[in-house]
């Protein structure tokens, strides 16, 4: 695949991830319109998508192509954006910005956004429930759920940011930086492949292999964000940049510096695509995106 087949490519998959997310976000009428506006106002922000994005494109990979993994999509996304929504609040890393936007704390109030983070995790799930109707298998989707829930909640996401929040400004070992990252961003992508996997019919050792891919993907995109955190500025980001060291996070360029840092993305990396390859089908286009994302500038 050239470049310019694979930007293109990229171009209509991420206009596409974007159509099917927004068509599941609640319309903003009635007395409680305040929430949906919150919540639309935040999923809305944009961004790249990349969970739902691999969550199709590894169920095509094993064969889908019917309409079941839409709802799923949605709900991944709807699940990362309440956890953006919760970080951003004074309570948590306090910004101000996100994605070139005022946050949603900023626009809406601290209680507003609280509540729209909350509302956001749990219309997720009402979200994905929609596959039942949609002809899903009903075995493979309940699984699918159970995996949302698990790689969100207190063995994933959730427990990831505890660990996160307690260590703040407290000396942290690589081991115990690396358990942070897995549960609190490759928790979320893991869920995105495997429920792809999953509904693409994969078995269990390929499910096992997907898990491995997608946590190996996503300490490297954390890694990158940290390195990004301190090289790029804040109109590239759309967020602001230093906030680590303001928050006194450990992270892998403050534990590891800046080059090593680098050289654990490009290895975490390989070991991404070399795990892609041991998988059925097209690959191309899945090996570009995680290039991308190993080496994105914001």
């Amino acid at each position: 695949m050239t470049s310019s087949n694979f930007t293109e490519q990229l171009a209509q998959a991420v206009k596409e991830t974007e159509r099917i997310v927004c068509s599941y976000l609640p319309e903003e009428k009635g007395f409680q319109k305040t929430i949906f506006e919150s919540m639309n106002y935040s999923v809305k922000a944009g961004g790249k998508r990349i969970r739902p994005l691999f969550m199709r494109e590894v169920y095509r990979l094993f064969g889908g192509n019917g309409a079941e993994i839409e709802p799923f999509m949605a709900a991944i996304e709807m699940i990362h954006t309440s956890s953006l929504v919760h970080d951003d609040l004074p309570c948590m890393d306090n910004d101000e910005l996100r994605r070139g936007r005022p946050t949603t704390w900023k626009t809406y109030g601290e209680d507003m956004a609280v509540l729209a983070g909350d509302a956001l995790m749990v219309y997720a799930f009402e979200t994905a429930a929609k596959a039942f109707q949609m002809g899903a298998d009903a075995a493979r989707a309940g699984r699918a759920i159970g995996l949302l829930a698990e790689k969100t909640g207190i063995y994933g996401m959730i427990g990831g940011q505890t660990v996160d929040v307690e260590l703040t400004g407290k000396p942290v070992p690589r081991e115990q930086l690396s358990f942070i990252y897995r549960l609190k961003t490759s928790a979320l992508l893991e869920a995105a492949m495997m429920i792809g996997a999953l509904l693409g019919g994969a078995d269990e050792r390929q499910m096992a292999a997907v898990e491995q891919m997608a946590a190996d993907v996503g300490m490297a995109f954390q890694i990158q964000d940290d390195i990004l955190d301190v090289t790029s500025t804040q109109e590239t980001l759309g967020k602001p940049v230093l906030s680590d060291e303001k928050n006194e996070k450990t992270t892998y360029v403050t534990l590891e510096g800046l080059e090593k840092a680098r050289e654990t993305v490009r290895e975490v990396s390989r070991r991404a695509l070399s795990t892609l390859k041991t998988l059925p089908g097209e690959h191309t286009f899945l090996e570009e995106l995680i290039r991308l994302l190993a080496g994105r500038d914001r």
